[in-house]
């Protein structure tokens, strides 16, 4: 018999992860969602304007950009969609702030028009779900109304893509005055991205990132003031990602003023129109270290979550287990604290996988834990 969720259990495992999120986070911060959802998905996903507006306050979010999902109503060219998420914004008491979801073989240029008309303020392009590559000169009309426009464009860069790099590089090449984010930590290509728009001033990537490696590497690449914070619900939570993005930023040393910037303050610039802050050289060094002790948790807590997402709940338990097993370390040295903690989360979360409604608040442990884990947090001065 599958039991109804312990809230009371999860609460009490989340906890150290709450109140360290309150310790990390700058004061006098505004946090903005670069990259949010809403509507229904042919995934089975879906969210609803109350269920964002609560994610987003669990977080302390004040704003978000949001965008359709892969729409089953999405033709012709996302208009149906579209007109759906212009509509929840006018909602939202000016929280959201809508973007338009383009198909690139069905007018996306004039949909770019209308949308921007009826009050859209950003482009959402999924090479993905659409099945494209930016591999030849259909996209530049597009590009030309976001450098005219002054609006943004973000393009899915996760998981799911073939190498996409070169046509893109070449792309934003050519509009120098587009602002583009790239979405996932541009994890597709990430060395090649980074590398070859280096030089581009208006290239942003967000950190919707599972593993956590993604967005410290991201640190090493990129200037802070060219990451953005996003958390890609109805997949991830504001909250959740918040805690990573803070335990990054301050692994990285960022101070208080570019915590916030990352946070929020580049997109609210970016937004009000006010332009992108000038980009600094990245803080983090090339390389980290980690502790084994930790690594080894990272290791096999890093496989829960991409084995319950494919429907493979033993191998989920298994490496949970694992994970579990290495956080029982009679001689933990300096990770007594941190493997207490996560123990503990990751115990909890394997309670919670069996119950009803359990794998939400599962997930969330796992991904904090694989965080804790993973990052290296120094004392303050």
């Amino acid at each position: 018999m599958v039991q109804p969720v312990n809230d009371s259990l999860y609460a009490q495992a989340l906890a150290p992860f709450l109140a360290e999120t309150e310790r990390l986070r700058p004061p006098d911060c505004e946090l903005i969602d670069a990259h949010t959802h809403l509507g229904l998905d042919e995934d089975g996903r879906s969210l609803a304007l109350p269920q964002l507006l609560s994610l987003l306050d669990a977080a302390g979010a004040r704003r978000a950009c949001v965008f359709p999902l892969h729409d089953p109503e999405r033709r012709p060219g996302y208009r149906v969609p579209n007109d759906r998420v212009l509509e929840w914004s006018r909602e939202s008491d000016g929280r959201l702030v809508p973007f338009c979801r383009l198909d690139p073989s069905e007018d996306p240029v004039g949909e770019t028009e209308r949308c921007l008309a009826a009050g859209a303020r950003g482009i959402k392009l999924h090479p993905r779900a659409q099945d494209f590559v930016f591999d030849g000169g259909e996209m530049d009309g597009v590009f030309r109304l976001a450098e005219s426009e002054r609006v943004p464009i973000l393009i899915h860069a996760g998981r799911g893509l073939p190498p996409l790099a070169e046509g893109l590089v070449d792309l934003a090449l050519r509009h120098p005055g587009a602002v583009v984010i790239l979405a996932h930590g541009a994890i597709c290509d990430q060395g090649i991205l980074t590398s070859a728009l280096a030089e581009h001033p208006g290239v942003l990537y967000d950190i919707s990132c599972f593993f956590p490696l993604d967005v410290i590497e991201l640190f090493a690449r990129v200037p802070p003031e060219r990451i953005v914070f996003a958390s890609d619900p109805p997949y991830g939570a504001p909250a959740t990602t918040l805690y990573l993005a803070l335990r990054v930023a301050r692994q990285a040393r960022l101070s208080d003023a570019t915590t916030r910037a990352l946070l929020g303050g580049t997109m609210a610039a970016l937004l009000d129109g006010d332009g992108l802050p000038a980009a600094s050289a990245p803080l983090r060094g090339a390389s980290i270290t980690l502790s084994g002790r930790l690594a080894r948790v990272y290791g096999y807590a890093s496989l829960v979550g991409p084995a319950l997402f494919s429907g493979i709940a033993d191998q989920a338990v298994a490496m949970l287990e694992m994970a579990v097993a290495a956080c029982r370390d009679p001689d933990p040295g300096e990770d007594e604290e941190a493997l207490q903690t996560i123990g503990a989360a990751l115990a909890a979360a394997g309670k919670l996988m069996v119950e009803e409604g359990g794998a939400r608040p599962a997930i969330d442990l796992v991904y904090r834990s694989i965080v804790r884990a993973a990052t290296e947090v120094p004392d303050p001065a």
